[in-house]
């Protein structure tokens, strides 16, 4: 493997691991279309699996006391379920489509996140199915469960101080389902191992850097910036993918 090659991806996690410590989502819409580009969708799948668990496990630890689980189980139960069809399309599918639709989800969603349009308010969790579902189709094929989770929970109008640790109440269960499926369908091979180990240290340090910004920089600057940045990830990944 050549050393610019793990350099990039250092880079790569380095940048995506900080945005999701400081947020509490966006690690995947990042990490996966610069990826894709450098080592291809199928080695980036399961590195990026394997990196969210960590994540997540690390700002649970610190943040579990204010997550309300009850409101949550509908949200897992559904994402599982979802997991099984995200890989089977995987698998059957090229990574030019692959890459398109992931293309299509990081703008579509960079663009709602900048535009805020006033969505309807969900008075109930009747709904949580639906969302939990199709969050677990995209992490199944793409580790892209959040946007799903995300908007959900800005239907519902989770209070702020939860909104960080219920995605990761969310994201650690089903993170771990997904790794375990990449490993079943052949995903884990020797590079992607090789490269999520080259990858650990950088992901700490990572995380130390994000929980330090997330208390002291102001997240609404910083989040336009983040999303203006992932469009043009997302325009870009459409043209490698077209040309």
């Amino acid at each position: 493997m050549e050393l610019e090659i793990i350099v990039l991806v250092l880079l790569i996690f380095f940048v995506s691991t900080t945005i999701r410590s400081f947020f509490g989502f966006g690690d995947a819409l990042l990490a996966m279309p610069l990826l894709t580009i450098v080592i291809g969708v199928k080695t980036a799948v399961p590195i990026v699996a394997l990196v969210a668990i960590i994540i997540g496990l690390s700002i649970l630890l610190k943040t579990w006391r204010e997550i309300n689980f009850k409101q949550l189980i509908p949200l897992i139960v559904a994402s599982i379920a979802g997991i099984p069809i995200g890989l089977i399309y995987l698998k059957d599918t090229s990574e030019v489509i692959v890459k398109l639709v992931l293309a299509i989800i990081l703008i579509s969603f960079s663009l709602y996140r900048l535009f805020r349009p006033n969505l309807l308010y969900l008075k109930s969790e009747r709904l949580s199915f639906i969302f939990g579902l199709f969050s677990g189709i995209l992490g199944g094929a793409y580790n892209t469960n959040g946007p799903p989770i995300v908007l959900y929970g800005a239907m519902r109008r989770w209070e702020p101080s939860q909104f960080r640790s219920n995605l990761q109440g969310i994201f650690l269960p089903t993170n771990l389902f997904i790794a375990t499926g990449h490993g079943l369908a052949g995903f884990w091979t020797e590079e992607a191992i090789i490269l999520f180990f080259y990858c650990i240290p950088v992901v700490i340090l990572s995380i130390i850097l994000g929980s330090y910004l997330n208390k002291r920089i102001p997240a609404e600057k910083f989040v336009k910036l983040v999303d203006i940045f992932l469009i043009i990830i997302g325009l870009v990944l459409v043209v490698h993918s077209l040309f």
